[in-house]
């Protein structure tokens, strides 16, 4: 089994890259006509929680029939059910879209992932004191703070945005005390996934002892983004049963409004490749982070924020605010930013001390 370099400067890139796709994976449902929510969910969740990470691992994987009979069974299971609780946090994300925006969606749910997903498994491991007492250690944690200053400073900007919303009566689908519980729902339940992916790790270790070098996370998404995709679709097939729309999937309902339905078809499969994006590269930076890899989850985080809210502000979500919302957003994508730079600069010097 051949190691993988460290090397966290091109890691940080990687994570940069998945983060601006999570970012926008959601833009092309603005193109979406005449199709209920559940019809684009589904349609979209099939290919990034299914069909995608199963191709992935296909086409990435040496031998993966042989690394899924060797693999331990414990590992699997832990990783699917794991994976089906973020599933339902990120229906929760969603729906939470609807009633608050992008911005301060990210804001909430993925400030509280951050937080979570990258404390969490060191404290369950026992590992963090040990950790922690190594070269870059403090600037980590500075960069973790920082990252959960900006954070809620973007969250602020997205609650004084709704204000401005409200007071101007623009604020259309706004819904701010649904919107934060489904936030602060999706953010617990989205750092499942890094526990979902950390349960899978054994698989990737006989992945890689078949050669699969840095894809050998690939393997770990056939059971993890496959329980995404159960409880994802379990919940959308009720709300089909419901209000009778699956036949949705292949013909528009009648309505005055225009619409296509290949034009629907191609955003949902659009939102599910930018979706998987995430996925993808997130794990080719992963690998490469080194000593603080557990810093991973805090990066493509913040990231996930800056790019976000980038793109609200490229959206125009943000242009009947006042003055105080514009200048508390430009304030947070700085201190996002430097909160970047921190993290990436303890793992350097992690990285060079262990060398």
């Amino acid at each position: 089994m051949n190691p993988i370099p460290s090397h966290p400067l091109l890691g940080v890139l990687l994570h940069g890259i998945g983060a601006f796709f999570a970012a926008t994976c959601y833009t092309p449902q603005k193109q979406v006509r005449r199709w209920s929510w559940q019809t684009y969910w589904l349609t979209q969740a099939a290919f990034c929680w299914l069909l995608l990470p199963l191709a992935g691992a296909w086409l990435t994987i040496p031998d993966l029939p042989a690394v899924l009979r060797e693999a331990p069974r414990s590992a699997m299971l832990n990783s699917f059910l794991l994976g089906a609780a973020y599933g339902i946090g990120g229906t929760a994300f969603g729906i939470s879209i609807r009633y608050i925006g992008f911005s301060l969606t990210y804001a909430i749910a993925v400030g509280l992932s951050s937080v979570l997903g990258t404390m969490i498994p060191p404290i369950v491991k026992g590992t963090l004191g040990v950790t922690l007492g190594k070269p870059g250690a403090g600037w980590i944690v500075v960069g973790i703070a920082v990252g959960a200053m900006g954070i809620a400073a973007a969250g602020w900007a997205g609650r004084l945005k709704e204000r401005n919303l409200t007071s101007r009566q623009d604020a259309g689908g706004f819904r701010l005390m649904k919107g934060l519980g489904l936030s602060l729902l999706a953010g617990v339940l989205s750092a499942v996934y890094g526990f979902a992916l950390e349960a899978g790790e054994p698989v990737a270790d006989v992945a890689s002892a078949h050669g699969a070098g840095i894809w050998r996370g690939n393997v770990v998404y056939i059971f993890s983004n496959t329980g995404a995709f159960l409880s994802t679709a379990l919940y959308c097939l009720g709300l089909h049963w419901r209000h009778k729309t699956l036949p949705e999937i292949v013909e528009l309902p009648a309505a005055p409004e225009k619409a296509s339905l290949p034009l629907n078809w191609a955003m949902a499969v659009m939102t599910g490749l930018l979706w998987y994006g995430q996925f993808f590269f997130y794990n080719l930076g992963h690998v490469r982070m080194g000593h603080y890899k557990f810093t991973s989850w805090a990066i493509h985080m913040i990231l996930l924020v800056l790019f976000s809210n980038l793109v609200g502000l490229a959206l125009r979500e943000w242009r009947a605010c006042g003055r105080p919302a514009r200048s508390t957003i430009g304030l947070a994508l700085l201190v996002l930013v430097g909160a970047v730079l921190l993290l990436t600069y303890g793992n350097y010097l992690g990285d060079l001390a262990a060398k």
